[in-house]
């Protein structure tokens, strides 16, 4: 079996971790259950480009048991936990081709070996397994039933492939199903964020001043989080609507250009380039923090930042750049401007991926039933999927809900009852 991971020896490790976070995952538990009795991949070859994490492992594992051919790969070259990439690998017999730290070059060797496995079914985070497949893979277009995209970043590249008639398979937009944007997006990212800033600085969060840039569902989760430990969060918006929900939630919000030199701590989580540009770097305070957690590393300019700073960076802790401009103001860059929750944390909480990963399972299984059916564009998962995934977890829970008389039911489903 080719794999490429940084030390096997670090299996039992990882497989302790995994075994770890399948306690906290009870839907996809039941997932995994199912799917070794179905066994609907049978014959089937699963290619995923995914953050590598405890999580990761175990949606693995269940299309594994779900009779798929799998194989997996790094989506960001600082989110690989190494000993859980190793337990894969040596325990479970999946290849995987992850290093933590690995550099652009390995990372699409890395991507390539999993599209060297030739998928009927990819499994995306960021899209660039499947822009791969479109640009410099199209041999194997012809043998893809679909594929699964996790992130808001890959759905926005898909829509644009989309939208320009360059898909040449359907795809499934996991991150837009409700049991994923509206619980993973907000409580995953905005507790995994914050952990990873406090992680990489040991900064107290309460009294400071935390610029969160973007509305969105991650960054509203931010937000949210950063102000339970006591943060006073300004939030910049480019949409007015999203500005104004911000502004009725009770933070105060302003452009980026007005909030720099306020900010203590800043994190960008739109998708967007250059969200903190070289004129805000320019007035921001003194010992101002930078992080990121949006999918790529392109929201804070660093080439900027690299540009006023008099001399090359200094590794101030390990997941912490500090760069000094002209006037001896430091600014200082948390994990390299990427994934600022895995790259100095461990991603988002076993509970929260449950769904999430679900979602990715059932999706999967979706597009295999409809093989031949779906158009070359986004789909998103059936509302009843994304029901069926949220009544699993309430079950797990112990939360019971009321159903529907039938008198209700009736009620609801008919024109002539009113006033």
């Amino acid at each position: 079996m080719d794999f490429h991971v940084k030390n096997a020896e670090l299996a039992p490790g990882g497989q302790y971790r995994i075994d770890w976070a399948r306690t906290e995952m009870p839907v996809l538990r039941s997932v995994y259950e199912d799917f070794s009795k179905s066994r609907p991949f049978a014959g089937l070859r699963i290619g995923a480009c995914m953050h590598v994490t405890t999580e990761t492992a175990n949606l693995m594992l269940a299309l594994q048991a779900g009779g798929a051919d799998v194989v997996l790969c790094a989506s960001n070259p600082l989110s690989t936990q190494d000993d859980v990439a190793a337990a894969l690998v040596t325990q479970h017999e999946i290849p995987v081709f992850a290093i933590k730290g690995e550099d652009n070059e390995t990372y699409f060797k890395h991507l390539n070996a999993v599209l060297d496995h030739k998928p009927n079914i990819v499994m995306d985070d960021g899209c660039d397994l499947v822009s791969t497949i479109h640009k410099s893979r199209t041999s194997l277009i012809d043998t893809m039933i679909g594929g699964t995209e996790e992130t808001t970043t890959g759905v926005i590249r898909l829509k644009a492939m989309a939208k320009d008639g360059a898909l040449k398979f359907p795809m499934m937009a996991v991150n837009d199903a409700l049991t994923k944007h509206l619980f993973d997006n907000r409580y995953g990212t905005g507790q995994s964020t914050m952990d990873g800033v406090v992680r990489a600085t040991n900064y107290l969060i309460a009294g400071k001043t935390v610029v969160v840039a973007g509305y969105g569902w991650c960054s509203r989760g931010i937000a949210m989080r950063a102000r339970g430990l006591g943060g006073i969060v300004v939030v910049t918006e480019v949409d007015p609507l999203k500005a104004l929900e911000a502004v009725m939630d009770g933070f105060q919000v302003m452009p980026m250009l007005k909030a720099a030199p306020l900010g203590d701590i800043f994190i960008t989580a739109t998708g967007d380039i250059h969200v903190i540009d070289k004129a805000h770097l320019e007035v921001m305070k003194n010992g101002a923090l930078l992080a990121n957690s949006g999918h790529f590393d392109v929201e804070i300019n660093k080439p900027a930042l690299r540009e006023l700073s008099v001399s090359d960076p200094k590794l101030v802790r390990p997941f912490v750049e500090q760069f000094t401009f002209k006037d001896g103001r430091k600014i200082n860059l948390l994990g390299e401007g990427r994934l600022i929750n895995l790259a100095a944390a461990e991603g988002h909480p076993a509970s929260v991926m449950d769904m999430s990963f679900a979602g990715q399972a059932l999706a999967a299984k979706y597009l295999l039933d409809n093989k031949g059916k779906l158009s070359n564009a986004v789909h998103t998962i059936p509302v009843t999927v994304d029901q069926e995934i949220a009544q699993y977890k309430l079950n797990a829970m112990g939360v019971n809900i009321d159903v529907l008389t039938e008198e209700q039911f009736t009620y609801l489903n008919s024109w002539e009852e009113g006033t």
